[in-house]
């Protein structure tokens, strides 16, 4: 069956760097537009970047040139290195999986969504 499982969460100080990883199975990577999602405390969840199959990226602006998402298709694995970090960043972090379709540009809209991982969890301090 389809998993996704995220990686690399944890708390660090304003300015520092984290990277998340999102090891999928039960499905390859290449053949989906995949993204990241946050959820900051009380607000709903929000896609903040995604990667189509052919290697396209799209970023929300909150995150745009601070965040960069890339994949590993052999290893099957998403990720997304986040730079400059800022106490606004404190969230849950999701991997998730868009449509396979090769037409879309992104997968940021929830609605489109049909995998989510667990979570992982991002503090940042000031």
């Amino acid at each position: 069956q389809v998993q996704l499982v995220e990686s690399g969460g944890g708390s660090v100080q304003a300015g520092g760097s984290l990277r998340l990883s999102c090891a999928a199975s039960g499905y390859s990577i290449s053949s989906y537009c995949m993204a990241w999602f946050r959820q900051l405390p009380g607000k709903e969840r929000e896609g903040i970047a995604s990667i189509t199959r052919l290697g396209d990226t799209t970023y929300a602006d909150s995150v745009k040139g601070r965040f960069t998402i890339s994949k590993d298709n052999a290893e099957n694995t998403l990720y997304l290195l986040m730079n400059n970090l800022k106490p606004e960043d404190t969230a849950m972090y999701y991997c998730a999986r868009g449509s396979a379709s090769s037409y879309i540009t992104s997968c940021l809209d929830r609605s489109g969504i049909g995998y989510w991982g667990q979570g992982a969890r991002v503090t940042v301090s000031s």
